[in-house]
């Protein structure tokens, strides 16, 4: 496990926020040459402490407009009912975020539609069928003060 200071800590708040910034930029804002910055941008990928970057995306420009987090508890505690489980949900286009949790249910879900009608049809046609579905229970997402993962 490689050793982060707080070099490499303020290199990877920079990139958290701005996976985009030129090399040349970061070192300026984190106060090292591009060279020296560089190493260690390359290292914190080589090690796997940077594991990729990515695009944020405007979900209401692409239609969405409902999020909602999902418990689902199971009715079998079985690996086999969690692999069944997580495949289903594996090839829902709804779900964003699938995670196996623990305390009184298995899964939370992150989903995301285009309007209520939209989370209604997956709720009941798609999670509702899905087989060793226990319960339910959705949480919806009324507004987001605060979100770092982008």
């Amino acid at each position: 496990m490689m050793e982060i200071d707080e070099t490499d800590t303020r290199i990877l708040r920079v990139l958290e926020r701005d996976g985009r910034i030129s090399n040349s930029d970061l070192a300026k804002r984190v106060n090292l040459s591009a060279s020296a910055c560089l190493r260690r941008v390359q290292e914190l990928e080589r090690t796997g402490v940077i594991v990729g970057y990515r695009a944020i995306l405007n979900r209401e420009a692409m239609g969405v407009g409902f999020i909602a987090y999902v418990t689902v508890g199971l009715s079998e505690h079985t690996k086999k009912a969690q692999a069944d489980f997580e495949r289903a949900m594996s090839t829902a286009p709804q779900v964003r975020e699938c995670y196996n949790v623990t305390g009184s249910i298995e899964y939370l879900l992150r989903v995301e539609a285009a309007d209520l009608a939209a989370y209604k049809h997956f709720h009941t046609e798609i999670l509702g069928n899905t087989p060793k579905v226990q319960s339910i229970t959705s949480l919806i997402i009324m507004d987001t003060s605060k979100n770092d993962r982008g």
